[in-house]
């Protein structure tokens, strides 16, 4: 069992950077990949960023370039900087944990990140 805990969120103003803290409990072992999603304005959720813990990360192309994913395993952690953001970045931020074969083993609940123009 894996529980996320998301921080970091808040008011910013365009071209502002701020950090995001994911922070996970429980079977830290069964993590083989962690990730950011924005709830955007459709059902689904989409992806941010993501890192395997082997240090292989992807990024969405609309945030490539101005957001930094990053993994302390001692910690239990995952952080997510964004630099330069721009008011379409307004969102609510959700981190996520899968497994080896790619099973999501849980969500956070997310953080409200707002940004003004």
């Amino acid at each position: 069992q894996v529980q996320l805990a998301e921080s970091g969120g808040g008011l910013v103003q365009t071209g502002d950077s701020l950090t995001l803290s994911c922070t996970a409990s429980g079977n830290w072992a069964s993590i083989y990949m962690m990730a950011w999603y924005r709830q955007g304005g459709a059902n689904q959720r989409e992806l941010v960023a993501m890192i395997a813990r082997h240090g292989t990360t992807e990024y969405a192309d609309s945030v490539r370039g101005r957001f930094i994913i990053s993994m302390d395993d001692a910690k239990r952690s995952v952080y997510l900087r964004m630099n330069n953001v721009k008011p379409e970045d307004t969102d609510v931020y959700y981190c996520n944990a899968k497994s080896a074969d790619y099973r999501i083993l849980n969500w956070g609940l997310g953080t409200q990140v707002t940004v003004s123009s």
